[in-house]
């Protein structure tokens, strides 16, 4: 693990607005797209790092890691084929603070993404960002029928801890399918 140091209660509040970079690299096999940063990740700079998102452990419940990682090892992951972005760069305290126009406006410049890097899925990481962002309003979580930027995509639930809907063992299990499809 390298090194973190966990932001102050002050320097997560000011993070509002940040971005953090997408990770990417060649020949990716899953590009996961989160909804947007929290303040957290965006205070610390890495992807899922809030405590409680179990972004992190799902990786490893469902193979995709062969031991839990802690975010700030994300750059780990293009050389397992995984790679990192979100729907909106902003970071909010919450997604339901991002407009709906800004979920459309991110899905454009996310097919954008996909269109240059040509992962072989798509992971978006909720699917009420995903209806919202592509104009799916029936969308249901699982694989679907209509590509973006060129690529099949999988619509996973979010891993946010704020997300109850959805336990550890819901989420190792919709992300292991993702898994199976993606490297078998």
């Amino acid at each position: 693990m390298t090194d973190f140091v966990k932001p102050s209660a002050a320097e997560v509040a000011a993070a509002g607005g940040r971005t953090i970079p997408d990770l990417v690299g060649p020949d990716l096999r899953v590009l996961f797209s989160g909804i947007n940063p929290s303040l957290y990740s965006a205070a610390t700079g890495h992807h899922f790092a809030r405590p409680g998102n179990r972004f992190w452990p799902t990786l490893h419940g469902a193979g995709f890691t062969d031991r839990l990682l802690h975010p700030s090892e994300q750059h780990l992951l293009p050389a397992l084929g995984l790679g990192i972005t979100n729907v909106v760069a902003r970071a909010t305290a919450r997604a339901d603070e991002l407009a709906p126009r800004e979920l459309v406006a991110g899905g454009d410049l996310l097919a954008d993404l996909v269109r240059r890097e040509q992962p072989r899925f798509l992971a978006v990481l909720g699917v009420t960002a995903y209806r919202t962002a592509f104009a799916r309003p029936k969308a249901k979580i699982g694989r679907q029928p209509d590509p973006v930027g060129g690529v099949p995509v999988w619509v996973l639930p979010n891993p946010s801890g704020l997300n109850a809907h959805f336990q550890l063992p819901d989420l190792i299990r919709e992300f292991g399918a993702l898994r199976e499809a993606a490297f078998y």
